[in-house]
């Protein structure tokens, strides 16, 4: 469903992504994980088209990524916190975004499995975050997209609400479409992934099904396994040689 090649991306002189290449499966749910400020968000927003690579390459549903931005038509978006208009109705938000695509194919379940038919004509200022969360998922499913980026997903949903998400995204993997998941939750993700790509300082450092981190990990759980490969980054970088000081540098400075 995605293929990258090469991802490099830098802001100024730091280096946020090192030559990631990443193939995300069709009919699977993909965990995206690793510690924070690993380059997870960039290497979502240069798919989604909100940034652009420095160098590389990537396809999506067999469209390559251009400046067009065709490819986005595949994609269904779930962002941490949706910023919809705070004076608009549930029922304003969700006409205009059916709206962009007239005679398309919709999938409106969620609508009806969260009750949002109750919220219509309530301001999106007077939502609860549970409730906002509801109609940011209702939204990122509403094409039918051949893949889904959701981040952090449940966040902000109760139980039942949060049980209602996971079966849709199970649902959704059954009928061979793909998810790209990233979540804080490693419980959630268990119940979940099929797939883990592990991001580390920009760099990818592992990227195969759980069973195959699991068993490299000699972990029985992907909470575990997850936590054994930032560990394993952790000694890594504590082995690596300090960088010698400048030639130049003056020996009180260096001493200091």
């Amino acid at each position: 469903m995605i293929t990258a090649t090469s991802i490099r991306k830098r802001f100024g002189t730091l280096d946020v992504l090192h030559d990631v290449s990443l193939d995300v499966r069709s009919g699977a749910v993909t965990a995206l994980v690793g510690p924070n400020g690993s380059g997870k968000t960039t290497l979502i927003k240069i798919v989604l088209g909100l940034a652009r690579a420095d160098a590389g390459a990537f396809s999506v549903n067999g469209a390559v990524a251009d400046a067009a931005g065709r490819y986005r038509r595949h994609i269904g978006y779930m962002p941490q916190a949706a910023r919809f208009p705070e004076n608009l109705r549930v029922r304003d938000v969700l006409d205009l975004v059916r709206a962009l695509r007239p005679g398309e194919p919709r999938d409106e379940e969620l609508v009806t499995a969260f009750s949002l038919a109750a919220e219509m004509d309530k301001l999106v200022g007077t939502l609860s975050g549970g409730t906002r969360q509801k109609v940011n998922a209702a939204v990122a499913f509403l094409f039918r997209p051949s893949l889904l980026i959701l981040d952090e997903p449940t966040a902000g949903l109760d139980p039942i609400a949060a049980g209602i998400l996971k079966d849709k995204i199970r649902q959704v993997r059954a009928e061979g479409r793909s998810v790209l998941i990233t979540s804080h939750i490693l419980t959630e993700l268990e119940e979940l992934a099929d797939d883990v790509a592990f991001l580390c300082d920009g760099h990818l450092r592992f990227a195969g099904t759980v069973a195959a981190l699991l068993e490299r990990t000699r972990e029985r759980r992907l909470e575990a396994a997850i936590a054994a490969l930032m560990r394993s980054e952790r000694s890594r970088a504590a082995a690596m040689p300090s960088p010698e000081p400048p030639a130049w540098l003056p020996a009180e400075v260096e001493r200091s």
